[in-house]
Formats: C-alpha cells, structure tokens, sequence
C-alpha cells in the first residue's frame, strides 16, 4: 500500500512540473544542441557577429600547425609534385625512426615492412597489385603528393598524419626503396 501510494505521489508530481506555461521559455539542459549557429550569406556567424567559416587571406600561414598544399589532385600536380617538392626536414635519425613508426602503423599493412608490395592484406587477398617501391619511379614530392592526395586503390591519409609525419614517412620510403634495390 506504500509503495502504491509513492507511485501516485511520484506520478502527480511529474503532472504538476510537465504541464506548465508552454508559452514561457524552459530551461534548457544542453542550449548549444538546441539553439543552431544563424548563417548568412556568407557563412556562419560567430556569437560576436565574426564571419567564421571564411577563407584566409591569400599569402597568410596557418597559426595552428597546418601547413597549406595546394598543389591539385590531378596528374598535372602529381608531375608538379614529383618534379618540384623537396622534402624540408633534415635526415636524421629522429625524423627515419619517427617515419618507421608512422609506415609501420599506416602503411606496412598493404606495402609490406620492406616496401615490397607484400603487407598483410595483399598476403590474404584483399588488395592485389599493390606496387614495389622497386619498380616505381617516384620521388619525394611524388611520395608525399600520393601520402596527401592518395592514388588509385590508396586512399588520403593526410586527416591520419601530420605534416611533419608525412616528410618523415617519406624519408623512411625512399630508404626503403634504395634497400630493395
């Protein structure tokens, strides 16, 4: 009989507090998943009417560590890359044993551990035609321009490494490719 008695007074009170002026604002638990970011013509606003969803101004350098590329996503770029990007960093040992780390996690599953083209997922069938560093020509800016854009089966991995990652893992392919040799 107590518990009944809980029940009601529990069920009443739920009542009381849900049917309330509908017409007066609420409390809201999580505001920002009920109240959206306004838009305008020109993009979203931020909540001090700052435009923030604009492009750069041309010539200016990224404060947060993101370094701009924008050689295209096309076979021209892809020849620009191979011909004209440098790799930046000096090659030590830090930077190849980083860029081992780097292959190994990201890479070595479909290229193999020595670049040979026989990672894992071409051993099991998943992938086939996966190339030996070998017998490719290709060249720092090449590497890097495939790391950033991907090519053919090989998607993007640019969200996956960071700028300085990428140049490392291209230091430790071109060693891995003058070792096949």
């Amino acid at each position: 009989m107590k518990s009944i008695k809980i029940i009601i007074a529990s069920l009443m009170v739920t009542m009381f507090f849900s049917c309330n002026n509908k017409r007066k604002p609420q409390v809201q638990y999580m505001p920002d998943m009920y109240v959206s970011v306004p838009y305008n013509g020109n993009g979203p606003i931020s909540a001090g009417g700052v435009p923030v969803d604009r492009d750069p101004v041309a010539g200016t350098v990224s404060r947060n560590g993101i370094v701009a590329y924008d050689i295209p996503d096309t076979n021209e770029g892809y020849e620009k890359a191979k011909v004209e990007l440098k790799n930046p960093l000096p090659k030590t040992e830090e930077n190849l044993e980083n860029g081992k780390k780097m292959y190994g996690i990201y890479c070595a599953v479909c290229h193999g551990k020595k670049g040979d083209g026989n990672g894992v997922l071409s051993q099991r069938d998943k992938f086939n035609g996966i190339p030996n560093y070998k017998d490719r020509d290709i060249s720092e800016g090449s590497i890097y321009h495939v790391i950033v854009y991907g090519k053919n089966l090989m998607g993007s991995h640019a969200s996956q490494l960071t700028y300085k990652e990428r140049w490392q893992v291209v230091q430790y392919v071109e060693k891995l490719k003058s070792e096949l040799k």
